[in-house]
């Protein structure tokens, strides 16, 4: 069996977490509440740190930030089956939002908005679903150590 790898990003500024709405013509979970990610890119060039790279490139073209440099930390990886079916790895990395940079959506395809919610708030938000509050619980857990990559 084959596997897709996805890397989301958890970014948060303050005791704020930004998440985005997926877009509504997305294979998997549609509209609902999430990470910025998406899949490694089977074409990029080899020779870096996948997992770094794909997360750095799909914030970029998602919400338009630039995270070159910016440390970013291990919070999980779980595995899961999209509602078509396709069995994922899914990697959540966490990091500080750089001063100064203001997410906006880049890709009205796969982004259709952006929140920006405490961590209270999305336990007590029945749309959040189960698996972007456990990313952004680990990735706060993630941030309050120091095992940035």
């Amino acid at each position: 069996m084959k596997y897709a790898i996805n890397v989301d990003v958890a970014l948060k500024r303050g005791d704020k977490w930004l998440l985005i709405v997926r877009g509504l013509n997305e294979e998997h979970a549609a509209g609902r509440l999430s990470l910025v990610g998406g899949t490694v890119d089977t074409d990029a060039p080899g020779g870096g740190d996948v997992l770094l790279e794909t997360a750095r490139r799909e914030v970029l073209e998602e919400i338009g930030i630039d995270l070159s440099g910016v440390p970013l930390a291990y919070a999980e990886s779980v595995f899961f089956v999209t509602d078509t079916g396709s069995p994922v790895v899914n990697v959540v990395l966490a990091a500080e939002l750089p001063v100064g940079a203001e997410p906006r959506i880049a890709s009205p395809e796969e982004v259709a908005g952006l929140r920006w919610e405490t961590l209270p708030s999305l336990e007590d938000d029945e749309s959040c679903p189960a698996w972007t509050l456990q990313g952004v619980q680990r990735a706060a857990a993630a941030l309050g150590r120091t095992s940035a990559v």
